[in-house]
């Protein structure tokens, strides 16, 4: 492959159009969103579930029955949906790799003319974006590329079967919350208390998904709480009005 940093390497805006860029997520923040995610459609899907139909019966066997079936096929649609979506990213990801090092390799002077721009972009001038770039590419050029102007890195690419799985066990996790409440408690206090308990692991998820991702913690506490309250009333009513309308 020609040397692809020559000392005279055209550095200006206009010697290659540049191609679009965007940054990708941390891992930190793919993995807090996956497991955020799955602990509160597990909580509050749950919670809906269960106290939807309490409301409409008091026999403890339907309603673990619903409960429990519930808790499977949530689990099972975000394991699933985890799996197709991480997929899909992971296919983008290595289709975007290949073209970068075909690039690299058919157009080596345009490509550090490229990683020159993108760190000129960034507040470098044009001697430091020109000394930083050959730098870079004599030492990896294809991940300068992949870090700087796509946000990749080869050696940490999602694992579908791992946010498959991460999925799966955040649902059932926030699922055994409203599920258990309901099932021990007596039949006139199962609803008021799982009311509760089901805001308190929401408020709970909300915290710990602020803390861990630094974010404002009372925005995202009453953005959980509030729709799970909402949930859960519509569902109590659904399942009072069809426990009259067959009583």
């Amino acid at each position: 492959m020609p040397d692809p940093v020559p000392d005279d390497a055209g550095i200006t805006d206009g010697a290659h159009p540049f191609e679009p860029h965007s940054g990708s997520i941390t891992g930190r923040l793919n993995w807090l969103r996956a497991g955020v995610l799955g602990a509160n459609d597990g909580i509050i899907s749950t919670a809906g579930l269960v106290i939807g139909v309490a409301a409409a019966t008091a026999d403890r066997t339907e309603i673990a029955t619903a409960g429990v079936a519930g808790l499977v096929a949530g689990a099972v649609s975000m394991a699933l949906g985890e799996y197709v979506s991480v997929s899909s990213q992971r296919d983008t990801e290595r289709a975007l790799i290949e073209r970068e090092r075909h690039e690299l390799t058919t157009d080596p002077e345009a490509e550090f003319a490229e990683l020159v721009g993108l760190l000129r972009a960034r507040g470098l001038d044009e001697a430091s974006a020109a000394a930083t770039a050959r730098q870079l590419t004599k030492r990896d050029a294809l991940k300068a590329h992949l870090s700087i102007e796509l946000g990749i890195d080869e050696e940490e690419l999602a694992n579908p079967w791992i946010a498959a799985g991460s999925s799966a066990l955040a649902f059932a996790a926030g699922a055994v919350a409203p599920l258990v409440s309901i099932l021990l408690l007596p039949a006139t206090a199962r609803i008021p208390v799982t009311f509760m308990a089901v805001l308190v692991a929401l408020l709970a998820t909300g915290w710990s998904s602020a803390y861990l991702g630094d974010a404002p913690k009372r925005s995202a506490i009453v953005r959980l709480v509030v729709g799970g309250a909402i949930a859960m009333a519509v569902t109590f009513g659904i399942g009072y009005l069809f426990g009259v309308a067959t009583g």
